[in-house]
């Protein structure tokens, strides 16, 4: 689990594509510390395992079906990417519960600046609208952010300083991806009422 607080800001290094799969090498400094093979770190968000680690840099594999429903697969070397190792038992959530598996993709639409932060206006996908409401946690590429206002194709987030100047967001320009998480406890509050309305709840 994942808080959505990004650590550090890391680079791709390298990309091996491997039929409908690929491999990123990454370089990230603060995460890299103490890592293992098979440990988890989010990357812009996705929850990617260490597949070999050396030095300041690790491996990560990214099968087809993370690559279609995420940005990953718009990555190129160069690259620059959010890093986030999981929540420590027994440390602070610092954001909100951020599991590392992106429901869907948005887009970068505008953004307003101000002289103390800064608005930007992301595309929704449909299916994912009735999960996002006005003061709500999402999680944008790995970041865990308050929605500051939300329509049925369209959400708005405040970015303060530290955030502009430490993550991803505060090099997105309009038309670039990114990748987005709801609130995982939105989603299980669905099903469950569903399953009282339709009685398939006490069946099981």
């Amino acid at each position: 689990m994942f808080t959505g607080i990004v650590e550090e800001l890391g680079e791709i290094t390298a990309v091996e594509t491997l039929g409908d799969a690929c491999r990123f090498r990454l370089r990230g400094p603060v995460v890299t510390q103490g890592a293992r093979h098979g440990d988890s770190i989010a990357v812009n968000g996705v929850c990617l395992t260490v597949v070999e680690h050396e030095g300041d840099e690790f491996t990560a594999d990214v099968m087809a079906e993370t690559l279609n429903r995420s940005s990953l697969g718009a990555l190129a070397v160069g690259s620059r990417v959010n890093l986030e190792r999981p929540m420590a038992v027994g440390g602070r959530l610092g954001g909100h519960i951020v599991q590392g598996h992106v429901d869907g993709t948005g887009e970068v639409l505008g953004r307003k600046p101000s002289e103390n932060w800064e608005l930007v206006r992301i595309s929704l996908p449909a299916d994912l609208s009735r999960y996002v409401v006005e003061k709500g946690s999402i999680t944008v590429d790995g970041i865990s952010l308050t929605v500051v206002d939300a329509g049925p194709d369209f959400f708005t987030v405040s970015l303060i300083p530290t955030t502009l100047a430490l993550t991803t967001l505060g090099i997105k320009q309009p038309g670039d991806p990114v990748n987005l998480e709801v609130d995982v406890i939105a989603k299980y509050v669905e099903r469950l009422l569903g399953d009282r309305a339709t009685g398939e709840g006490a069946a099981r």
